[in-house]
């Protein structure tokens, strides 16, 4: 008998998308735009798997793409490289809802009709109609065995379970999107049934400030890791009214990471991880009278990187772009850092810039030396 989630869900298509929705949405798209040809020209395995859990119907109340009609559609984009490379392309499309999830079929059906004819041999779409909690742990073999994009759009406490995260983060080959409402844990985060499945202090978060409650659960999750885990994981919190929603993206390859970081900066080039304001920058000219002078969270890298650089703790561009990577910024913040130090007669490096990227590190293997003046 399946259980029913421990509260109630919300329809989240039987009425347009509001700006919030629409902000995840261009987050989840955008990062499946980036991976999907980036899998297809690595070339190592001839199947890529993509997993919508939470699917819903495919579009809302006035025809707005969803997450599935939107995956559709980038793939679609590829069918040139997909043909070139004889890549097969596997959609997995969830929806426990039965009217919902007939919908969801007619939905995705009608857009491959508007396919080449050749590009319906290389995309399949398998769909479920299943409890999530019985349906992740059958596929979870697949997406250890294939490389594969996974978006779970929670919709109630059951499904935060920290056991899905532990699982996916076992994975080499997996790129995950997890969207959490952060409400959920202030209003039931004490309670011996939500702490089953995931045991998080959360009178400790509250105390660091509700804005930040989404950084905060990714920042416990990072710690619930094994050690040595190499799965990085970011935070992008989203505002919706007085509350805070968010996903969590998790990857553990530096391409991965270079492709969602640039992609969340540039949804807000601020902070890079939210929709809104979280740091108060606004105000960054009134004095804390404990802190001082605030500055940019930008401008606070920047200073790091300064530090580390001249103290010689980082002496090359991949050292710099791995502790770039692990502060959650771009690598355009670091490079205009260490463009200035070299302007002001403070460093030296080999080369014409300071290279902090990940094709100059990773892919041409340009490794740049920095010296202290």
């Amino acid at each position: 008998m399946i259980k029913k989630p421990l509260m109630a869900t919300v329809d989240l298509h039987d009425k347009p998308f509001d700006e919030t929705t629409k902000i995840k949405l261009t987050l989840f798209e955008s990062y499946a735009q980036a991976w999907i040809p980036t899998f297809i020209m690595a070339g190592f395995s001839k199947e890529l798997h993509i997993f919508d859990f939470f699917a819903g119907t495919g579009y809302d109340k006035n025809k707005s793409p969803g997450s599935p009609i939107r995956l559709l559609e980038k793939v679609i984009e590829q069918a040139d490289l997909i043909f070139k490379r004889r890549i097969k392309i596997i959609l997995h499309f969830n929806e426990f809802d039965s009217e919902k999830f007939e919908v969801l079929k007619s939905s995705c059906e009608s857009k491959m009709i508007t396919c080449e004819n050749g590009l319906k041999n290389h995309v399949d779409i398998k769909y479920y109609n299943e409890d999530f909690a019985i349906l992740f742990p059958s596929l979870m073999p697949l997406i250890a065995k294939h490389p594969s994009l996974v978006y779970l759009d929670q919709n109630g406490i059951k499904f935060i379970s920290q056991e899905y995260f532990l699982e996916l983060a076992k994975t080499s080959q997996t790129d995950f999107m997890y969207f959490l409402s952060s409400s959920y844990f202030v209003r039931f985060g004490n309670s011996p049934e939500f702490k089953k499945h995931i045991d998080l202090n959360i009178d400790d978060l509250k105390k660091r400030g509700y804005e930040k409650i989404h950084r905060n659960i990714c920042d416990h999750l990072k710690e619930s890791l094994p050690p040595d885990s190499s799965l990085k994981l970011y935070p992008f919190s989203l505002r919706k009214g007085v509350n805070i929603h968010g996903v969590i993206f998790g990857a553990k390859h530096h391409r991965a990471v270079d492709k969602f970081l640039s992609i969340a900066w540039k949804l807000n080039p601020i902070n890079g991880d939210a929709n809104f304001d979280i740091d108060n920058e606004a105000n960054l000219g009134q004095i804390d009278m404990f802190k001082g002078q605030r500055i940019s969270k930008i401008d606070s890298f920047k200073k790091e990187v300064r530090d580390k650089i001249l103290s010689e703790e980082i002496k090359t561009n991949k050292e710099l772009l791995n502790f770039t990577f692990e502060k959650g910024h771009i690598g355009k913040h670091a490079n205009e850092c260490l463009k200035e130090m070299k302007k002001n007669k403070e460093i030296t490096y080999n080369a014409n810039s300071p290279c902090v990227t990940y094709d100059s590190v990773y892919k041409n293997e340009k490794i740049v030396h920095y010296e202290k003046i």
